[in-house]
């Protein structure tokens, strides 16, 4: 049988998925590679994998998507790890420099600043690695397991799910399972059970992972409570009209 490639997100948020993928005996059938966001969704476009975790803000990109599984990477309160950092409080920001690392995140601030925070700010694009150490940056967005470390250098701190959520009312959906080709019955029921295990099993992560996760970071309170991983009507709502507002 062919191998199924899969790309998943390399953040902390995704390892429940990536635990589910490996230890629940569901699918010895996959090559997984774990990436950035940003090179998750443009290895589907290329077709170097048949599944993908990509973030929804590259959705318009893809030629004919497929939606796979139940699952995504959501929040339905404060994410933690998507951050405007600044300087300046909001009403007093000029610039804001944008993470390399994903699409959705730079495509959100964008979203709130115009609709909601009712600002105009420059913008300013980011070199790959660039966000890890930011020197000269008045305000910044930045993903990932970076920002454990970037809150302390910043007196401002914007959680953009939080903010979304203040503007919508609804829930925000940054990452969802994608294929660029129908994949057979049998392995979608086995990827959606994979997850599932994961998920229920997110007490067990801290100490397989223990070489991942940065000192000081109680990841199990974050996959808790920050991360909200079922792909429910209410988030697919979210994410219709975020999709609306990046069209």
């Amino acid at each position: 049988m062919e191998r199924i490639k899969l790309s998943a997100v390399s953040y902390l948020n995704t390892l429940p998925f990536v635990f589910g993928l490996k230890t629940s005996g569901k699918l010895d059938d996959i090559d997984l590679s774990l990436d950035i966001p940003s090179v998750c969704a443009e290895k589907l476009k290329r077709g170097e994998v048949d599944l993908a975790l990509v973030p929804v803000g590259a959705i318009p990109s893809l030629d004919h998507p497929i939606a796979v599984g139940n699952y995504c990477i959501g929040a339905e309160g404060a994410v933690k790890t998507v951050l405007l950092l600044s300087r300046r409080s909001l009403a007093e920001i000029q610039e804001i420099a944008l993470d390399f690392d994903s699409r959705t995140s730079v495509q959100l601030v964008r979203v709130l600043a115009r609709e909601f925070w009712k600002i105009n700010p420059r913008w300013r694009q980011l070199e790959p690695g660039e966000a890890e150490s930011p020197t000269d940056c008045e305000s910044l967005v930045a993903i990932g397991d970076k920002t454990f470390h970037l809150v302390h250098r910043f007196p401002y701190i914007y959680d953009l799910a939080s903010e979304w959520i203040r503007f919508t009312s609804l829930p925000f959906v940054f990452a969802v399972w994608l294929a660029n080709k129908p994949l057979p019955a049998d392995f979608l029921q086995r990827f959606d059970q994979a997850l599932e295990y994961g998920i229920q099993r997110k007490q067990e992560i801290p100490d397989y992972f223990s070489d991942r996760i940065p000192a000081g970071v109680d990841v199990l309170s974050y996959l808790e409570n920050n991360i909200s991983f079922p792909l429910t009507q209410e988030k697919r709502r979210g994410m219709e009209l975020f999709l609306k507002y990046i069209s």
